[in-house]
């Protein structure tokens, strides 16, 4: 029997702060939402994950897992029943561009053979590279949901990049091999682009930005390309270029993955009525909205999606950009609408994604005029949010001028600058 540690859970374990018993309790309490009846998990169940004598837990479990982890079981180094950890992906759809992509990378290729010294053993690069590559841009991933917008994680997730466009001169490797390192070190600088997106650095983000374009390009990946256009237009969304974040959206939108997977279509079609919101269009903002709702209902939730996607959009996300639309819009009913419907979908590793909403909802509470329901929103922000991640402070910093504004000399004006002094204290 192969036992090979599964040290993918191993990291992800770690970097969530779970032991062996703490994370069969909290799997046991997901099973029993699930199933109606406690798990019978403990602390030696997991130990057989970690130590790979489990490659494949049972079907409930490891939908508990995903519940609480926010990723699929493979992406946790889980392998299905009947595969080994080399067993190769399945080749990739042909698509128009496949001529202009062969190209490209076969220049590639021919430039990294002709940097191999001459009469030397040449290593021979490998999909086990990419997939271990991979693990760690799942690490990159679960960093994110957890912290956001973290100049640490930007800074390891572009030298991530650079590893995997470094393991193109390491040796000899397929046409195959190559467009998936493409493919790696453009998803690792996207995630740097998300990183300094999330914590205001845009300059800095529109550096990765166009290093990760040209890394797709090569990689000819239809999913990275469309996060990479997709973040561009958020980020230009937030810099209050409405005009630019359509055309940078439009870019994803018209990938022919967005006709081939309704799923990609409902993010491009959410984010599309973000912006909308943004640019003052409720005719816009509606129907977008609209739109992206029947396409989420039509995705089969069995295709197969990269990690990214997986571990973050879903009717939660939905309600999260509606939510900042019609918070734009002024139309503080609808927002708040969608803002509780979105904390009550939200999965447990969505931190970062909860105390924006849970911001958000405080603005929509304090402009219908109530002030004390909107401090009490406010306060269920955990402090590491409120003081570390700059998007959080900065809506908070508004939600308090707002709050000043509309309530002087009110007790819950007292009351949220005692708060907030207790944020700036432990900061």
């Amino acid at each position: 029997m192969d036992t090979t540690r599964n040290t993918v859970l191993e990291a992800w374990m770690a970097e969530h702060g779970y032991s062996s018993n703490s994370l069969a309790d909290t799997v046991n309490r997901a099973l029993e939402r699930l199933t109606g009846r406690p798990g019978g998990l403990d602390g030696s169940s997991v130990r057989d994950w970690k130590a790979g004598r489990v490659t494949w837990p049972k079907s409930a479990t490891r939908k508990a897992l995903e519940d609480v982890s926010g990723l699929p079981a493979i992406a946790l180094g889980f392998v299905p029943r009947g595969r080994t950890p080399s067993t190769p992906a399945p080749p990739q759809q042909e698509d128009p561009d496949m001529k202009r992509r062969t190209l490209v990378g076969g220049i590639a290729a021919a430039a990294a053979a002709a940097a191999a010294s001459p009469g030397t053993a040449t290593r021979r690069i490998g999909m086990s590279d990419v997939d271990r590559l991979q693990k760690r841009f799942t690490e990159i991933i679960a960093s994110d949901h957890r912290h956001g917008g973290q100049l640490g994680i930007e800074q390891r997730a572009a030298a991530l990049a650079d590893e995997a466009l470094n393991l193109q001169n390491a040796g000899s490797a397929s046409q195959r091999v190559r467009s998936n390192l493409y493919a790696s070190a453009a998803a690792f600088r996207s995630s740097a682009m998300w990183a300094a997106i999330d914590g205001r650095r845009y300059d800095v983000a529109k550096a990765h930005m166009r290093e990760a374009q040209a890394l797709a390009e090569m990689s000819g990946d239809q999913e990275i390309k469309f996060r990479i256009w997709s973040h561009a237009g958020t980020m230009y969304r937030h810099m209050g270029r409405p005009a630019d974040a359509f055309a940078a959206n439009d870019v994803a939108r018209n990938l022919h993955l967005t006709r081939r997977d309704p799923l990609f279509a409902s993010l491009g079609l959410a984010r599309q009525g973000a912006i909308h919101g943004a640019a003052q269009d409720r005719t816009g903002t509606r129907r977008a909205f609209e739109q992206a709702q029947e396409a989420m209902l039509r995705a089969n939730p069995a295709d197969y999606r990269p990690v990214w996607m997986l571990a973050f959009y879903d009717q939660a996300e939905l309600d999260s950009l509606a939510l900042s639309a019609y918070l734009a819009l002024g139309d503080y009913p609808t927002s708040e609408f969608h803002a509780h419907r979105c904390l009550s979908a939200l999965r447990p590793h969505m931190i970062r994604s909860r105390a924006i909403t849970t911001t958000r909802l405080a603005h929509a509470q304090l402009a219908q005029g109530a002030p004390d329901a909107a401090t009490t929103t406010a306060m269920k922000v955990p402090a590491e949010a409120a003081t570390q991640h700059a998007r959080v402070t900065r809506m908070l910093q508004e939600f308090g001028a707002a709050l000043r504004a509309t309530a002087p000399g009110s007790s819950s004006v007292q009351t949220w600058t005692e708060h907030a002094a207790t944020w700036r204290m432990a900061a």
